[in-house]
């Protein structure tokens, strides 16, 4: 079965490989290479071929496809579209200063409004715009658009025709009418909702399918906003956590601070009145409801419904206990939860508690259970084997109809259709309180409005390379705050991590 990318899953793509060592250089060198190769299959030596080509990636590739079709003796001209000063991408540019260096093979020419193509060709390749174009095309493209299209020579489009949005397949005010799409890697979402009449072909690169599969820096830039100027309170998410108990008042907190580093604007805790009081003391950036219990009880329920109405995301679980009252309550907050349909986190002694009374899950859920919390959600033993786990962890994401994320040396992430492994992380992060603070980045990043599963592929990165971080600049004695303070750092800069892993 055909899947269909979105450019932002290419985008990922393409970090995720250059975080597994192939870099955006080798990529375009590939694809540049491909679309060479598939016109010296269709037409012979000597033949004319004109290149129209962008300032960024598309037109990247284009520079690699002229200097190859130049090398197989084709009689090449390329036509940079734009200005030479708007070429910012680096591999980009590398390609430019190559092209530009080869001064009788390769014809160069600037794009115009008033340059006029006075001769026809036997093949017209498009790399002016890719998947990452927005927005009704503007000047000089829209004019380079309308003179590629009166070319009579066989039209090629790299990746996608310049003027479709690539993930809806909008025209963007007009685009190429090629006679052939060479699309990389996959179909683009927008090609396949156009459904163009053109010939498409899909083209690999070189992007390994562990970029797939493994967790990394590009799975982070999916759930990474900008903040617009003016952006107001609350706009990028409330999130309600509900925690604490007679024994444990430091796990919700943890939970909390994490999610507030993640850029979620405000964090309420729900518990019990004295934990509440020792929570906001530790820190005053919490918005604690203090509980009139010692536990939390089915009479509290009431009291948090305005709460949960108003949030955006929840937290069930850390520090929670398993009192006999507290288990009853929880029991309760699923029928809400239920009406509500709010995505949540379950976490900790929740995970005891729905495993124990095999409460049923039908709302948006992200369960983060250890070994031993998964064990009693199944209710059997795990094998050790790696493969059987991820297994038993993609069956388990559908019957329990949840996005599970397995925690262990190597975090494993299902929703029981698709799968990710990270292998972020160390043996320093089994300090308790680390499960909270993961908890935490999953719920402030779903707050925010992010997708659940994607949340959750991204938090186990962002949650293991902060200790990855403070492991390689203080060795194994860490502890979980030490983990909150980094992750800023990996999300401003997930390849920050490279250079720890690496190494």
């Amino acid at each position: 079965m055909l899947q269909y990318y979105s450019s932002s899953d290419i985008y990922r793509l393409e970090l995720n490989s250059e975080y597994l060592g192939i870099s955006t250089l080798q990529l375009m060198e590939n694809a540049g290479k491909a679309v060479a190769d598939e016109i010296s299959s269709r037409f012979a030596t000597k033949s004319k071929v004109v290149i129209f080509g962008g300032t960024g990636r598309n037109g990247g590739d284009g520079m690699v496809t002229a200097r190859h079709l130049a090398s197989m003796d084709y009689d090449v001209t390329f036509i940079l579209v734009g200005k030479e000063k708007e070429i910012e991408d680096n591999s980009t540019k590398s390609n430019w200063r190559a092209l530009k260096s080869i001064l009788v093979s390769v014809k160069i020419k600037d794009f115009s409004d008033n340059l006029k193509l006075e001769y026809d060709c036997d093949v017209a390749v498009d790399a002016m715009l890719g998947i990452g174009a927005k927005g009704t095309l503007r000047q000089p493209y829209l004019e380079a658009v309308r003179q590629f299209n009166r070319l009579k020579g066989y039209k090629i489009s790299i990746d996608i025709p310049t003027g479709m949005d690539s993930n809806n397949g909008k025209i963007l005010g007009d685009a190429i009418k090629p006679d052939l799409i060479l699309t990389f890697h996959g179909i683009k979402k927008g090609l396949a909702k156009r459904k163009t009449q053109s010939e498409t072909k899909i083209v690999s690169i070189g992007i390994p399918k562990e970029a797939e599969l493994y967790v990394g820096p590009g799975d982070v830039k999916l759930v990474t906003k900008d903040r617009p100027p003016n952006s107001h309170k609350g706009d990028f998410g409330r999130l309600l956590i509900i925690g604490g108990s007679k024994m444990y008042s430091g796990a919700p907190a943890l939970a909390g601070m994490a999610a507030l580093r993640t850029g979620c604007d405000l964090v309420y805790i729900a518990s019990p009145e004295k934990n509440a009081y020792a929570i906001s003391s530790t820190s005053p950036n919490l918005i604690t409801i203090k509980l009139a219990s010692e536990e939390f009880e089915v009479k509290n329920l009431k009291q948090i419904k305005p709460i949960l109405e108003k949030t955006s995301a929840i937290i069930l679980g850390p520090g929670l206990g398993l009192n006999p009252d507290t288990i009853e309550a929880v029991t309760g907050l699923f029928t809400i939860l239920s009406n509500l349909k709010k995505p949540t986190v379950i976490d900790a002694d929740a995970l005891k508690i729905l495993g124990l009374k095999k409460l049923k899950i039908d709302f948006p859920a992200v369960l983060t259970p250890h070994s031993g919390e998964f064990e009693t959600l199944i209710s059997k033993k795990v094998s050790m084997n790696f493969s059987s786990r991820i297994k038993e962890v993609i069956k388990s994401a559908k019957k329990l109809n949840a996005i599970v994320v397995l925690k262990g040396a190597a975090d494993i992430i299902s929703d029981g259709q698709n799968s990710r492994i990270n292998f972020t992380g160390n043996p320093g992060m089994t300090v308790g309180g680390t499960g909270d603070v993961l908890s935490g980045i999953i719920g402030g990043l779903i707050a925010q409005g992010n997708d659940c599963f994607n949340s959750s592929v991204a938090s186990t990165f962002i949650n293991g390379a902060a200790g990855d971080l403070i492991c390689k600049e203080i060795g194994f004695h860490m502890v979980p705050t030490d983990l909150i303070d980094k992750i800023p750092r990996v999300m401003v800069d997930p390849m920050v991590h490279k250079n720890v892993k690496f190494d």
